[in-house]
């Protein structure tokens, strides 16, 4: 079964116009590459509120399996993806954020300022992801071995964690 991805740029220049989603696009390659059906691609404002929205109708509506959101995770006043996505967690998933981060730290001491977070809302996972092309295909490769299995448990293809 291909697992159906939606793919969110956070970015108030993206969304005005101003700037060109970057990240997006490569997040939809990676996506389509390790066999995920990419249903959606969209860039919204740094705004915590319609975010919050669009991830609980992703989930509750039952549109995605996986969202990745890519934007919005570090310091500055009108990063809020951690804040949103924590809004709509029914549990948290802390080990793609603690991998995310420590490969990330391989390449650059700025990885420890990363705020991303890794959470289910019902039978969808949604994953922060740093705004920047690059750190966005850095920390979704650090995860992808992972992630195929945690699909299959969430979602209820595989019942089964233990290794024969």
């Amino acid at each position: 079964m291909a697992y159906r991805v939606a793919i969110i740029t956070l970015s108030d220049k993206g969304a005005a116009g101003l700037r060109e989603d970057q990240s997006g696009p490569v997040l939809v390659a990676m996506a389509e590459e390790a066999g995920l059906k990419v249903v959606s691609l969209e860039v919204l404002a740094d705004e915590r509120a319609p975010l919050e929205a669009r991830l609980k109708a992703i989930a509750d509506q039952g549109l995605a399996d996986l969202v990745l959101t890519t934007g919005g995770t570090g310091l500055a006043v009108r990063d809020q993806t951690p804040e949103a996505t924590l809004a709509v967690a029914e549990r948290l998933v802390p080990g793609l954020a603690e991998v995310m981060r420590a490969e990330s730290l391989k390449k650059t001491n700025r990885a420890m300022l990363s705020r991303g977070v890794a959470v289910v809302r019902g039978r969808t996972l949604i994953v922060n992801f740093p705004g920047s092309p690059k750190g966005a295909r850095e920390n979704f490769a650090a995860i992808l071995p992972a992630l195929g299995h945690g699909l299959d448990i969430l979602t209820g293809s595989a019942g089964e964690c233990a290794t024969p």
